[in-house]
């Protein structure tokens, strides 16, 4: 019997920037096959479950997620994804529902796995299929640190976001003893300047703004022929495309080159937003996660970013409660964050993960004081973000705009502040210039300027 060929699908992702990148490739190659994106998981004949796995939390998500959708569309066949499913393709596997489990080592594929390529043979039990003409069962994992190239997705439809990621590198090659991303993204790869161009002018004549993502986004370049460096990368997309603005996500402190500060501070398309992961303002912890950074290296480069962009937003990454952090080692993390001009951070507590070597340290930190420590820092931050937002009261910013409300529309300035214009409806993905006027809440209002 020829197979049915499926009509409808739903996407849902978990995770970090380059995951959302991952997911609206999916999407825009499961569209190029025929099949019609649905919103919600209730009428999609195929639901992708694109997971993280970067804590215990996340897989937890992704498995509530996965019992969710067979509960309320039991008939729907899950495809589960990502980096949980490169960690523990056969965990998901067992779980009810799940048809196919396709491993960040064949994401690129999964076009070919749900129409119509992969032919599903028995209709129970363990997924056996019919690949390229050969027969393999259960998942579909291979080993990732095998991949010296970075295998492309098509750039397509940004699954409602109004400022869409770009992937342009993927992998990493730094073994921090509490991060298992490495064991399922593998080594650092890069897209070629070519195609990140062609991506970028794919989506120019709609998007006022794109983000420029990867798992290690400072390695872009190390790996291709003449190891071309990100500033070069910026100033190629500067030259041959004419989107408006590039944002750039996460990057490593090492990364933060004098050059790439200059060439984000001296152009007026790249955002002023500096994204620097700390983790920890603890030499002590810092080495035993094997950061490859000191403090005093840290407050340099941020320092010269300040120095350069005075109303730049300026967000790190920080984690409490490393094994072994103790009370002198969280203090001296929190008097580094009060001394520093960040504008936000994002506050983790630490989770050990199977397979790290930070998961075999004995002396692991107390779940309360974990709480504790991050309440301190996130009150910290909140107490900073307010007097940066209080800076900015009476200037003129660009943003791009979100979404809109009963009340106004939602955007996003250049240099990463949340406003809302009161009164206005504006479709999403507009450049808009506002005038800040108040502060609200944990952003700002605006108003249209003139």
């Amino acid at each position: 019997m020829k197979p049915r060929v499926p009509r409808t699908f739903s996407i849902k992702n978990f995770g970090c920037r380059a995951t959302q990148a991952d997911g609206a490739g999916i999407a825009a190659s499961l569209a190029d096959r025929g099949l019609r994106r649905v919103d919600g998981h209730s009428a999609a004949e195929i639901v992708v479950i694109n997971t993280c796995t970067v804590t215990v939390a996340a897989d937890r998500d992704a498995r509530k997620s996965i019992r969710r959708v067979h509960r309320e569309n039991p008939g729907a066949e899950i495809l589960v994804t990502g980096c949980y499913a490169q960690r523990r393709p056969d965990d998901l596997a067992a779980l009810d529902g799940v048809k196919w489990v396709v491993g960040n080592s064949h994401k690129h594929e999964i076009a070919d796995v749900v129409a119509p390529r992969l032919v599903q043979i028995k209709d129970s039990g363990p997924v056996t299929v019919a690949y390229h003409g050969e027969v393999a069962a259960g998942p579909l994992v291979g080993d990732i640190w095998s991949q010296g190239t970075l295998h492309g997705l098509p750039t397509g439809d940004p699954l409602g976001r109004s400022r869409p990621n770009i992937k342009v590198q993927d992998g990493c090659n730094n073994r921090c003893s509490f991060c298992i991303i490495p064991s399922v993204r593998g080594r650092s790869r890069s897209a070629v300047a070519d195609r990140v161009v062609r991506d970028v002018r794919s989506l120019e004549g709609q998007f006022p703004e794109v983000v420029l993502t990867g798992i290690n986004l400072g390695r872009w370049g190390r790996d291709l022929p003449g190891r071309p460096r990100l500033p070069q990368l910026l100033e190629t997309l500067l030259a041959e495309t004419s989107v408006r603005r590039i944002r750039l996500s996460s990057v490593e402190p090492m990364d933060w080159s004098e050059g790439l500060l200059r060439l984000m501070a001296t152009s007026n398309r790249i955002a002023k937003h500096v994204h620097m992961p700390l983790q920890s303002g603890s030499d002590k912890i810092l080495k035993r996660m094997r950061r490859r950074y000191r403090v005093r290296h840290y407050a340099s480069r941020l320092a010269l970013a300040r120095e350069m962009m005075p109303t730049a937003a300026i967000g790190a990454d920080v984690m409490v409660g490393f094994p072994g952090e103790s009370d002198d080692d969280f203090e001296n993390t929190r008097a580094f964050v009060e001394s520093m001009p960040f504008t936000y951070l994002h506050v983790f507590s630490y989770s050990s993960r199977q397979g790290t070597e930070s998961a075999g340290f004995g002396d692991q930190i107390p779940k309360a004081l974990k709480r504790h420590r991050n309440r301190v820092l996130r009150e910290l931050v909140e107490s900073k973000n307010l007097a940066f937002r209080k800076a900015l009261l009476g200037a003129h910013v660009d943003a791009v705009t979100l979404n809109s409300n009963s009340r106004g529309t939602r955007a996003l300035t250049e240099n990463y502040v949340e406003v809302e214009l009161r009164g206005e409806t504006l479709m999403p993905s507009r450049h808009v210039t506002a005038r800040l006027e108040a502060i609200d809440g944990k952003g700002m209002l605006a108003t249209l300027a003139a």
